[in-house]
């Protein structure tokens, strides 16, 4: 039987790709090195570990929409799942490195799009989660199935200045607000009959008016 171990080495911004994507290397180990491994059909759970690390002001003031007032945290601070991955591993022996493309979102509908915008430096600790099926022979050359068991798993802290640059070179100087269809048209309708170029100035007027208003 194979006893693998799982390690996240490094992290990288795939650069030609159509939409934001990061690349986690993972390296697995096969403790059993006379035992080749055919192939795995690898899951990953990856979630966002907020209680393992530290907070500033602003970020903390930035994150009550997320997690509620900060006096409260030690109640409501509670890992977030990010995402969850498929990958085939080709067979190799003893070791072996592969990507996991990790698909990124600036909608701030997304919780963990609304964590990484809430920090300012730092890392944010991620911790990996394994599963899946692991196929190899047995000494008589039989195909054998394996299932991973979800105790194999993986942490990794990833640098919030990897995240930004990723953002900023897809939405430079931008951010990504999604608004219902009747909110859409509203502002289109207002955008229009003010003879508004941009919905940044559409929204700047709007702002402007509360403001004056409020004064």
């Amino acid at each position: 039987m194979a006893d693998l171990s799982f390690t996240i080495e490094r992290v990288e911004a795939e650069k030609f790709s159509a939409t934001p994507l990061l690349l986690f290397s993972l390296r697995m180990i096969n403790a059993e090195q006379a035992q080749r491994i055919e192939n795995i059909e690898l899951n990953c759970q990856i979630r966002l570990e907020p209680t393992q690390r530290v907070y500033s002001p602003s970020e903390r003031e930035r994150l009550a929409e997320l997690f509620g007032a900060p006096e409260r945290w030690g109640e409501t601070l509670r890992s977030l799942l990010w995402t969850q991955i498929h990958v085939s591993v080709p067979g190799f022996e003893h070791e072996k490195t592969v990507q996991l493309p990790v698909p990124c979102t600036h909608d701030f509908n997304i919780a963990s799009a609304k964590y990484f915008y809430g920090l300012n430096d730092g890392d944010a600790a991620l911790s990996f989660l394994f599963s899946g099926s692991l196929f190899y022979k047995n000494a008589c050359g039989d195909l054998q199935i394996e299932q991973i068991p979800w105790s194999k798993e993986a942490r990794f802290r990833l640098p919030v200045a990897i995240w930004r640059d990723l953002m900023n070179a897809y939405y430079p100087n931008s951010e990504l607000l999604r608004v219902s269809a009747e909110i859409f048209d509203r502002l289109n309708d207002f955008k229009r009959r003010n003879g508004l170029l941009s919905f940044d100035d559409t929204l700047h007027r709007l702002l402007r008016n509360v403001e004056v208003d409020a004064t």
